[in-house]
């Protein structure tokens, strides 16, 4: 099997690399079926922000999965979803999002919150390896993408996945039009 690549980075195997994630991450990836066709790439971790990475190593911002949290509550009930949408969008989090949650408001989850609760760095969050009472919203437009790269739960690397492998990921709810 061809791992998911780009001209400007070197992929390696992730299940031989779980070094280069971050332990939740790595704990997915050891019980997943889908890992055998996941690279993990090494960057400098200055180089983390979608922005100067696909500026730095030359890659296309629609085949960049950009990671946030959003929280809302209902009735006392704190609702956290994870939307994973393309870099050259950004998550319906007024709209879509708070009605896919159920909410009233929503909001970012602060970061101290985000990287705590995760148990991933600020700067690398993703959607493989997060808590399990999250919910994981992935924009349907990331599936047709042949590679995505998405963070790995550290800064100095990055996953890149078949873009429908996502829709395997545990507990993945494939939206239309997540990112707007």
């Amino acid at each position: 099997m061809t791992l998911p690549s780009f001209p400007a980075l070197e992929s390696l195997p992730v299940l031989d690399h779980l070094d280069l994630v971050a332990p939740p991450v790595a704990g997915l990836l050891a019980a997943w079926p889908q890992a055998d066709q996941v690279a993990v790439v090494e960057i400098d971790p200055e180089l983390a922000d979608t922005a100067a990475m696909t500026a730095e190593y030359d890659l296309p911002l629609a085949a960049s999965g950009n990671c946030v949290v959003v929280v809302g509550a209902r009735a006392g009930e704190e609702r956290i979803a994870a939307c994973v949408v393309r870099a050259d969008t950004r998550a319906d989090v007024n709209s879509l999002v708070r009605k896919l949650i159920d909410v009233r408001k929503a909001t970012f989850l602060s970061m101290e919150r985000a990287v705590e609760e995760s148990g991933m760095e600020y700067g690398g969050i993703t959607p493989v390896g997060l808590p399990g009472g999250w919910r994981l919203l992935v924009d349907e437009r990331l599936l047709a993408e042949p590679v995505v790269i998405l963070g790995s739960g550290v800064r100095r690397s990055k996953l890149l996945v078949p873009g429908p492998v996502l829709a395997d990921l545990p507990g993945a709810e494939v939206v239309a039009d997540l990112g707007r």
